[in-house]
């Protein structure tokens, strides 16, 4: 029997389709992108926050080669895509997960169209890949505080640390 969750995975079509029957329902649709390699508070937080900022929370997710190509380090990513768009799917809060292989989520963005596109406040709006779309297009482009002391690269370093690697 397969799991609800898996219902909110979406190749990029199937993204379009839902996504356009949401908007056709004057829903708003909040898009977000990363690797969320080990999903911790701090993600939950963030992506939490976001998805009270519309109707429905799409995530994008970097392919294993994207994340690969990001080089955060030789290790990344610690799980697999397949995991990784399984446990984001598992949140309540988000509406649908979707992957993308490409080195940013530019042509993502412009093929769906969100109305709400948002970024840790890391970025500024100026340079997050696809805020001139959004905007273009009668959207909005938000950043989110993170939650302090909560990073992927900070728990990957402490395993280490702990195995003396």
């Amino acid at each position: 029997m397969p799991m609800n969750s898996n219902r909110k995975i979406w190749t990029w079509e199937e993204a379009k389709s839902h996504i356009d029957q949401l908007k056709t329902q004057g829903k708003k649709i909040v898009f977000t992108n990363g690797c969320f390699d080990i999903l911790h508070a701090g993600h939950v937080h963030y992506l939490e926050a976001a998805s009270q900022l519309g109707d429905a929370l799409v995530v994008a997710l970097n392919t294993d080669n994207s994340v690969q190509r990001l080089e955060k380090s030789p290790a990344r990513p610690l799980q697999s895509e397949s995991s990784r768009t399984h446990v984001m799917a598992a949140l309540g809060f988000v509406t649908g997960v979707i992957l993308f292989d490409q080195d940013t989520p530019k042509e993502l963005i412009e093929f769906i169209t969100p109305n709400v596109l948002v970024k840790g406040a890391d970025y500024n709006i100026s340079n997050i890949v696809g805020a001139d779309w959004v905007i273009k297009n009668g959207g909005e482009v938000k950043t989110l505080e993170f939650l302090p002391g909560f990073s992927t690269t900070q728990i990957e370093k402490k395993i280490l640390t702990a195995h003396g690697l």
